[in-house]
C-alpha cells in the first residue's frame, strides 16, 4: 500500500470517528425496522391481490440502502462546502415543484405529485424541505446586519413560494411542514420578538380566512376537522381516524404480533403501509412496540438538537434547526392524526412510512446534522 493510499485510509477513519454513531445508529435501526413494518403491514394484502408479498418490502429495502449512502457520504462532506451551493440547491427544489405541476408530472388519485421515470417514482415535494433549509440558511449567513423587517419578509417568501406550490400538488401536510421549518428557522436566526409576535397574529388570521375563503378544496378541509368529532362522520371522512383508532388499540400491551391482526392483514386501514403505518405497529407490536419506536425518535432529536448546539456557525445551526423541525413535527403530526389528537393531513412517519423520496430525504437530513456535529471534534483537533 503506497503512502498516499494509507493516508487516505487514515483520514476516512478519522473523518468517521468523529460521527455521532448514536445518531447514525438510531437512524439506520428506525429504518429498518420501517422495512419490516412495512413488509408486515402488507404482505397478506398483496398475496390476496395475486401480487408478490415482497413487492413493497423489496422496493423500501432498496431505498433504506441507498438512504443510508446518501447519510454516510453527506456525513464525510463539510456541510459548508455543500453550503456553497445553497441557492443552487433552492433553485433545483423550486425548478422540481414547478415541472411536477406541468404536464411532464404524474396525476395519480386527484393528485399531481411525482415525477414517473419507469417503475420509479420520484416526489419532488419531499426534498422541498432540504431547498428550503439551505435557501434560508445562506440567506441568514451572507448578512452582515441584524435581521430586520425587509430580512423577514424575504425569508417568509422563501418559504412560502414552495409551500404555496406544493399545497397546489394538492399537498397540505407537506405545506404545513414547510411553514413550520421556515417559521422555526425564523426564531433561530434571531428575529426580534416584536416582529415574531406579528407573525403569530398573520399566522392565525391566515388560518381563518383559509378556512372560509374556499382556499382548500372540500375533502382537505373535511379531513382537517374530522377530528374535531370523529364519530359524526365515521364511514365517510372520519372513516380512517375511527379504523386507525380500532387498529392501535386492539394491539393492547404487547400486540397480536408480526404478520397477524384483522385491522392490518385486511386492509380496514387505508394507505396503512404510508400515512398510516403507525397503526399497524400498534396493532401488532402494541403499546411496548409504540412507546419503543417513540424513544428511538426521542434519541434521534436529541443528539440533532446536541449537534445544532455545537455547531460553529450559524449555517450549522439552521440547518439543523430546519432538520429538527422536519422530523419532530412530523413524528408528531402522524402519530398525533393516528390517535385522533391532530388533524389528519397526509404526512409519512419519518424513517417508516414507505416511500423513496421519503427515505432518500430524511437520511440525507440525519447526514446534514452528523456532519454538523463532526464539525466540533475537527474544530478542536
Amino acid at each position: 500500500m503506497t503512502q498516499m493510499a494509507v493516508r487516505r485510509k487514515t483520514s476516512l477513519w478519522r473523518e468517521l470517528s468523529r460521527i455521532d454513531l448514536l445518531l447514525a445508529i438510531v437512524a439506520l435501526g428506525i429504518g429498518a425496522f420501517g422495512v419490516i413494518m412495512i413488509y408486515s403491514a402488507t404482505k397478506e394484502q398483496l398475496v390476496h391481490a395475486g401480487i408478490s408479498g415482497h413487492y413493497y418490502f423489496e422496493r423500501q429495502a432498496i431505498y433504506f440502502l441507498l438512504g443510508a449512502v446518501v447519510m454516510v457520504v453527506l456525513a464525510l462532506i463539510d456541510y459548508q462546502r455543500i453550503a456553497h451551493l445553497a441557492y443552487l440547491i433552492y433553485g433545483a427544489s423550486l425548478l422540481g415543484l414547478l415541472a411536477v405541476l406541468s404536464p411532464i408530472g404524474t396525476s395519480q388519485l386527484g393528485s399531481q405529485r411525482w415525477f414517473q421515470l419507469g417503475p420509479i417514482q420520484i416526489q419532488p415535494s419531499e426534498f422541498a424541505p432540504i431547498g428550503v433549509i439551505f435557501g434560508v440558511a445562506a440567506y441568514v449567513a451572507n448578512r452582515d446586519d441584524p435581521i430586520d423587517l425587509r430580512a423577514v419578509i424575504t425569508i417568509l417568501l422563501m418559504g412560502g413560494i414552495p409551500m404555496v406550490l406544493v399545497i397546489k400538488q394538492p399537498d397540505l401536510g407537506t405545506g404545513i411542514v414547510i411553514g413550520i421549518i421556515t417559521a422555526l428557522m425564523l426564531v433561530m436566526a434571531g428575529v426580534p420578538a416584536r416582529y415574531l409576535l406579528a407573525l403569530v397574529v398573520v399566522g392565525v388570521v391566515g388560518v381563518i380566512a383559509v378556512l372560509h375563503v374556499g382556499f382548500l378544496k372540500s375533502y382537505q378541509l373535511h379531513r382537517l376537522l374530522s377530528f374535531l368529532n370523529p364519530k359524526a362522520d365515521a364511514s365517510t371522512f372520519g372513516y380512517n381516524l375511527a379504523q386507525s383508532k380500532i387498529a392501535i388499540g386492539s394491539g393492547h400491551i404487547f400486540g397480536v404480533g408480526l404478520f397477524k391482526g384483522s385491522q392490518t392483514t385486511l386492509a380496514f386501514v387505508p394507505e396503512q403501509q404510508t400515512d398510516f403505518i403507525f397503526t399497524a405497529i400498534g396493532e401488532q407490536l402494541g403499546f411496548v412496540g409504540c412507546a419503543a419506536l417513540l424513544a428511538g425518535y426521542a434519541i434521534l432529536i436529541w443528539r440533532m438538537w446536541s449537534a445544532m448546539r455545537w455547531a460553529k456557525d450559524i449555517t450549522g445551526t439552521l440547518i439543523v434547526a430546519g432538520g429538527l423541525a422536519w422530523i419532530g413535527y412530523s413524528v408528531f403530526q402522524n402519530v398525533g392524526m393516528t390517535i385522533g389528537i391532530m388533524p389528519i393531513t397526509g404526512i409519512p412517519l419519518p424513517l417508516i412510512s414507505y416511500g423513496g423520496s421519503a427515505m432518500l430525504a430524511f437520511l440525507a437530513m440525519v447526514g446534514l446534522a452528523l456532519n454538523v456535529g463532526a464539525q466540533r471534534a475537527r474544530t478542536k483537533s
